[in-house]
């Protein structure tokens, strides 16, 4: 018989809320119930001074669905929507925020990776996950240890980009083995759920989620784990700023009007948050015909080098918009792996290197503690 959302509310009734032992089921606290085969993914609400009491009742829950029959993983989520309006509350906040030249708060690491890097977009569309992708494989093939991090919740593209199916076993408790291709570790939401399953899910479940996926998978040894962040400078991009020591951004962008135009929120949002601009990739920068050999700026060109120039961050490169590029990713054999001699594979080891020296220049920063008013 196939697990249902009153199946995982019987399980969480055995669960008790520390201060008035109410059954977590009957609290209301219980949220975006996703069921895929036999995976259970669920968000817990909570008050954002609760996070440490409402640990061990996260763990609880997690162990009560654990023991239903037919389920094979269980990922739970502590939620805050809102933050605390009493006054105690905002006096706790007040005093946590850094004191004018004292020092910044660091973030913790991730055990093993000696530096993280961003791959954003402000808009969708522009090709950022095959950015991602190739990138990736590029400084894998320049000799590193790379990792890649699919943190697009909504639209996890990293898996049919890198041809993986299948998911991702338990090593210990609650951590998972990365998945592998083309010598890259790789960790997706879409390892976790089925392709077609709708991602329902409010801010917060999303930040649990990658938060998981970014500290409890077994990543081994790296030298760099690269991250293809959701489109957009939101919740996600706040998220991974504030709670990662990040080396940089690379934005991706088109190069017409209507794309720099979030590129250029990107670039600002990572800038507000303390974290260096790696550079821009201009994507889709221009379209040679493979009939004739005719070049044509369907998307204009130049924009993304003059935006990169204008804000005073590195041009990285352009990639063309070009038919391997899409029918290499679109089969899961990215470019750089799949034709590394190409002139397109070429481009993307050109930005590849340019990130490597980026990184090289300076060790990532202590994320500072950011207070969004």
């Amino acid at each position: 018989m196939a697990l249902t959302q009153a199946d995982i509310l019987r399980a969480l009734e055995l669960v008790k809320l520390p201060a008035s032992g109410q059954s977590l089921s009957a609290s209301g606290r219980v949220a975006d119930i996703l069921i895929d085969g036999g995976k259970v993914i669920f968000a817990i609400g909570i008050d954002a001074t609760e996070a440490t009491a409402m640990e061990p009742v996260r763990n609880a829950a997690e162990s009560a669905v654990s023991g239903l029959p037919g389920v094979s993983q269980v990922l739970v989520g502590l939620t805050a929507d809102k933050a605390p309006s009493s006054a105690a509350a905002q006096a706790r906040q007040q005093a946590q925020r850094p004191t004018p030249g004292g020092p910044t708060p660091k973030a913790a690491g991730v055990p093993g990776v000696k530096q993280i890097i961003a791959v954003a977009s402000g808009k969708g569309g522009v090709g950022k996950s095959t950015t991602t992708a190739n990138l990736a494989v590029a400084l894998s093939v320049l000799g590193l240890k790379v990792g890649v991090l699919d943190a697009d919740i909504y639209g996890p593209s990293v898996p049919k980009i890198f041809g993986i199916t299948g998911k991702p076993r338990l090593v210990s408790g609650r951590t998972l083995a990365p998945m592998e291709a083309y010598g890259l570790k790789i960790m997706s939401i879409g390892f976790l759920i089925d392709e077609e399953t709708p991602m329902i899910w409010r801010g917060p479940m999303v930040i649990s989620a990658i938060t998981q996926m970014l500290r409890e998978v077994a990543w081994g040894e790296l030298d760099v784990l690269v991250v293809d962040m959701p489109p957009g400078t939101g919740d996600a991009q706040l998220t991974m700023a504030q709670q990662t020591p990040l080396a940089g951004a690379v934005i991706v962008s088109t190069p017409q009007d209507l794309a720099l135009l979030d590129a250029r929120r990107g670039v600002a949002m990572f800038k507000k948050v303390e974290v260096p601009i790696l550079g821009i990739v201009e994507n889709m920068s221009y379209f040679i015909c493979p009939e004739c050999g005719t070049r044509s700026d369907i998307f204009a060109h130049g924009g993304a080098r003059h935006e990169a120039e204008r804000l005073g961050v590195p041009f990285l490169g352009e990639v063309p918009l070009a038919m391997p590029i899409r029918e290499t990713s679109d089969s899961g054999r990215p470019i750089v792996a799949s034709d590394p001699d190409s002139a397109h594979a070429k481009a993307y080891l050109g930005i590849a290197r340019q990130v490597m020296a980026s990184m090289a220049g300076g060790a990532a920063r202590a994320a500072p503690r950011i207070v969004i008013e």
